[in-house]
């Protein structure tokens, strides 16, 4: 029983410094907020403020929208200025921005709130990636992004399912304004954190060789990068955001699943993807990069199509327990591509280029939750169940694409061969 119990311990081991794993720790503070209201934003502009779904998945879409607009523009600062302050200032914006969603009435006034948030999301979380990447080694990227993820999830797994209970007990405009209200509380402790316990990384200037490969033009020359990122934003609008933006409205409205069990189902995700994350370090680092991106795609498929049977049941026991079934279907898909993708875009960036090509990596996301509520919230007004099916199919497609780059990506199991093979025998 020790060894059993030592062996689960050294899986969880990470190797990360102290300073690290406070800003860690922020992030999950940060996200429990956006646990608070991720699955119930499109809930509470529809049936509380009275707007069409399509209407509040524009609102959701401008958030992202606009966190995707200011991402390019804070790379290039965060190749020059501190990212330190860059996240201190973002999680400010933020505060405002989801501190006023809580008194919107207006259409108006809820997009005016998610370009405030939006700038804010999208400068701090390019600059949240850029310290933890400058803050460790090659070697430690994938347990960083890993605990990244941990943290993340177990912050919003613990959001969700509390905001599930507060909606369910009175589901009126006062319980939704707490939560957002809450939510604008965490950014400002994450802002506090970082101020106090988070030292400012070292920032890597451009080398004199390297002058005229500055700037975003060396990384549009990087064609096979942005074959990268383009097929990843397919995947996080199907995977990631489908399931965090747009399972909940759809279980709402089409299944017996109520607000209880929809935090609960967002509970399963996100404790799943806790317990793996980190253990599944060691058995994702003996795979290769392509077909991690091509399990992640087959994995998303599966649990996008079973999504539809869950209309067909009465029982909300049963419904429930299928979404969560799918729910994990979804998680473990999470926790390959986040370990294959963001250690291979800081494998792939230059190292005066980092802020630049982190921002388009963080463009991968915002982007995508830009995309995924604005398309998933007007399929939910015309044709429902084209969400689930057609989400399929653009994973397939996309992890195709991924696959058929093959050789031409870095990958640490095709590299660690031929740098042995190039080493100098022993004397």
């Amino acid at each position: 029983m020790n060894r059993r119990l030592s062996r689960l311990i050294a899986g969880w081991r990470t190797g990360l410094s102290r300073p690290v794993l406070i800003l860690q720790a922020g992030n999950a503070l940060n996200y429990f907020g956006y646990g608070l209201i991720a699955p119930f934003e499109i809930i509470y502009l529809h049936q509380i403020r009275g707007f069409s779904t399509s209407t509040a998945g524009l609102v959701l879409a401008a958030t992202m929208g606009t966190a995707a607009i200011t991402t390019p523009p804070t790379g290039v600062l965060l190749d020059r200025y501190s990212a330190k302050a860059i996240v201190i200032a973002g999680s400010l914006s933020s505060v405002l921005g989801y501190a006023g969603f809580a008194f919107v009435d207006r259409p108006w006034q809820a997009f005016a709130c998610s370009i405030v948030g939006g700038v804010g999301l999208g400068v701090a979380g390019t600059a949240n990636r850029n310290m933890v990447v400058t803050m460790v080694t090659p070697e430690q990227r994938p347990a960083a992004f890993a605990l990244n993820r941990v943290g993340g999830n177990l912050g919003i797994g613990l959001g969700s399912t509390a905001a599930g209970f507060i909606v369910a007990s009175a589901e009126r405009l006062g319980s939704f304004q707490i939560l957002y209200f809450f939510d604008a509380v965490t950014f400002a402790g994450f802002a506090l954190i970082v101020l106090v316990a988070v030292p400012s990384p070292p920032r890597v200037t451009a080398p004199t060789t390297a002058a005229n490969e500055t700037g975003f033009r060396a990384v549009a020359r990087d064609r096979l990068f942005l074959t990268v990122i383009a097929a990843n934003i397919v995947l996080v609008v199907v995977g990631h955001t489908f399931f965090s933006n747009i399972l909940s409205p759809f279980a709402k409205a089409h299944t017996p699943v109520g607000p209880a069990e929809i935090g609960i189902i967002f509970l399963v995700n996100t404790s799943f993807i806790v317990i793996a994350q980190i253990p599944a370090v060691r058995v994702v680092a003996r795979m290769r990069r392509t077909r991690a991106f091509a399990a992640t795609s087959a994995l998303f498929a599966v649990a996008l199509l079973a999504v539809l049977p869950s209309t067909l049941i009465h029982s909300e026991l049963a419904a429930t327990s299928l979404l969560a079934g799918v729910a994990i279907v979804f998680a473990i898909g999470e926790v390959v591509h986040i370990l294959a993708l963001g250690p291979l875009v800081a494998d792939m960036a230059p190292a005066h280029l980092l802020g630049r090509y982190l921002s388009l990596y963080t463009l991968t996301f915002t982007l995508s939750l830009a995309i995924g509520p604005a398309i998933g919230g007007l399929l939910l007004q015309t044709s429902p169940d084209a969400v689930w099916w057609g989400g399929a199919l653009a994973a397939m497609l996309a992890g195709a694409v991924l696959l058929r780059l093959g050789d031409r990506i870095p990958d640490p199991i095709r590299q660690a061969p031929s740098r042995l093979a190039s080493a100098p025998e022993a004397a």
